[in-house]
This record gives structure tokens, sequence and C-alpha cells, in this order.
């Protein structure tokens, strides 16, 4: 595709009611490319500039500018938070902000290229700004908006302060999914062993590693011991259900280069079909979740041993294996699970699955 053409064949897919990654898609480009694109325009709705690669010195400037809006998606699952950027650090590639709201976990390993975007909405009015961040293969990691509170003196300096204008970014195109081990190979007890012995839940990311799994396949590993795989409906029936009971909760949505986590209640959980599409929204001041109900594939309630009891969450997963989102029971370390959330899980309806379904989805 010609490089000076993407501008137009965006624009119009844009005009088409296409969001920024569908209209990407549309003309065969990732929305990272396709932003790229953009650099040095003059006009035209959608204008860019090139970051620098000091991503954490970039978050960090940004708590002057007050509240300001977090967004952080996959595929299928947007997860938008307003709240000040702060207790900003980082220990190598992996960073942290430990906001009173804006609360993110940052592997800038992933990292691949950042720009500053305006774009001029199809209905006209004042181009939107935002900070995007993109991993090298053009999928947002991250991105940042301006909110009615921001402080815009300090949100136009930090726009301007690290730009780069020539730094040039190129994407490249994603590998194939690696099939994860066959299930015949896994020594099963020993490694249903090793998940009993957990303190902590940030174990098992490693306990995964160590026996060469992927997430949904170990849960089918030890189905009935430690996990349960539950109708599709529950992730909007434990929304529904934490909404009218004021339980608090943690819902996690991922990028390849984020995880975006929110703490507190949900109020406002309002389900939308439109065009085919299922949506479960929640709306609430300073947090909304967008998650596409028609995309999840299974569900699942998982229960791991901490040094504070077992830990429950609920984890969807879309059909081709990838975790849309993550819900837990608000709770801080040191702290036992609430029973009314566990409780809820304890009451969704479990689904029993074939053993060969093991061997099969692990093939």
């Amino acid at each position: 595709m010609s490089t000076e053409r993407i501008p137009e064949q965006f624009a119009q897919a844009r005009l088409g009611g296409l969001r920024a990654r569908e209209a990407a898609e549309a003309i065969g480009l990732s929305e990272g490319a396709a932003v790229a694109a953009h650099v040095g325009a003059t006009d035209g709705p959608l204008r860019a500039h090139a970051l620098n690669i000091q991503w954490l010195a970039q978050l960090q400037s940004l708590e002057a500018c007050g509240p300001l809006l977090a967004l952080t998606r996959n595929d299928s699952v947007v997860h938008e938070k307003t709240g000040v950027y702060q207790k900003l650090s980082a220990s190598g590639h992996v960073g942290l902000a430990l906001g009173e709201d804006i609360d993110l976990r940052l592997f800038f390993d992933r990292w691949h290229a950042g720009f500053v975007v305006s774009e001029t909405p199809a209905s006209g009015g004042e181009p939107r700004t935002s900070l995007q961040y993109f991993d090298r293969h053009g999928t947002a990691v991250h991105k940042v908006y301006p909110r009615e509170q921001t402080d815009t003196t300090a949100w136009q300096r930090v726009l301007a302060s690290h730009q780069e204008p020539q730094r040039e970014a190129t994407f490249e195109a994603k590998p194939a999914i690696s099939a994860a081990g066959h299930a015949s190979a896994i020594d099963v007890p020993a490694f249903a062993r090793a998940w009993r012995a957990m303190t902590d839940t940030h174990q098992f990311f490693p306990l995964l590693r160590q026996f060469g799994l992927e997430r949904r396949q170990s849960f089918q590993l030890v189905q009935g011991q430690f996990t349960h795989r539950v109708e599709n409906a529950s992730v909007r029936e434990m929304l529904m259900e934490v909404a009218f009971e004021g339980t608090a909760i943690m819902c996690f949505v991922g990028s390849p280069g984020c995880i975006q986590i929110h703490t507190g209640p949900v109020k406002r959980v309002e389900p939308l079909e439109m065009h085919g599409k299922t949506r479960l929204n929640v709306l609430d001041p300073g947090f909304n979740l967008h998650l596409r109900e028609d995309r999840i594939a299974d569900v699942w309630v998982v229960e791991k041993p901490t040094v504070d009891g077992v830990v429950t969450s609920l984890e969807a997963f879309d059909a081709g294996g990838e975790l849309m989102a993550m819900f837990f029971g608000a709770r801080k370390p040191g702290q036992v699970e609430q029973p009314a959330w566990r409780d809820l899980l304890a009451h969704l309806r479990v689904l029993e699955q074939p053993a060969q379904d093991v061997q099969a989805e692990a093939a």
C-alpha cells in the first residue's frame, strides 16, 4: 500500500464509524502502522508526532496534569479509568503505577513506539489529543486522554516535551501463535502439587513457565480440584450481582504491554446488543468497562492458595484462548477474601467438561 494514501483511506474508514483499531484493520494495517503513517501530516483529521522512548519519564510527568483517562484494551475488552498518574516506578523493564485510581502493571520491554495523536471528530469541533503507545506489532498497549478536569497547560507541556521528530517507527507482523504443550507430556500430578503449594498469587506465572503451560490449558488440567468451568453468562451474572449487593471487586484487563486494574464497586451495568454484537458495559464515574460478551468462549472460577487463604477469581477467555478479563473480590495483601465474593462465585452454575476436551485443546 502506498504510504501517501494511508491517511486518506484511514480517514474514510473512520468516517464509516469504525474505531481506530478497526479502521486500520479495514485497510490492512495495524493500528500503530496507521498512526505512524500520519507523522508529519500538516492537514487532514489526524496528525501524529513521534515520542522518545523514555516511557517511565513520560508517565511520571503526567502527574502534574491532574485527572486523565487511562485506557488499556485487548481484542475483546476496553478498560477506562479516570484518575491521576501517581507513584510511577520501574525495576528493569517492569513498571508500576500505584495511584489511588490509576493502577497499572507496565511491561516496558514490549513498548515499541509512542505518539502524540491529534484527531478531529467527524462531527467537527476541537481536535482530541492523546498519548498512544504500541508494541512492535502495532498493537496498542496503552493510551492517555485529557478530561475536563485536566490542567491543559501541564498537558500541553507534556505533549511538547517528549516529542522526538526524527524518530521513525516501523512495525512487524505478528508471529503465528505457538501451540501449547500436549497434555500427555505434562506431569499433571506434579503440577497439581505445585499449585497446592503456592503461597502467593504472583507465583502462578512462574508455575506456568515451569511446566510449559498456557493459562487456560492449566485450568483444564486441574479442573475439579482448583478450577471449575462455569456458564459463559457468569460474567454478566457476576457484574449484576456485585452491582446490586455493592460488593467491591478488582477488574484486570491486559494488553500486550500493560495490565490495568479497577478496584472498587461497580454500579451501572448495561448490556447492549447491536448489529449482532453483545457488549457488557460498566458506565460509572471514573470507571468504564466495555466487554464483548458474544466473544466469550469459556469462563472459569479459579482458586489459588495464599498465606492469607484461598483467593478466587473469575476469568473469561475468547475462542483463541486469550484472556479477556479477570475479576477478584477487592482485597489487599494480608487480608482474607471477602465471604460475599466467594459465596457469589460458589452459586455460579458449573459445567462438566469431558476429559478428552483437555487433550484436544492442549494439542
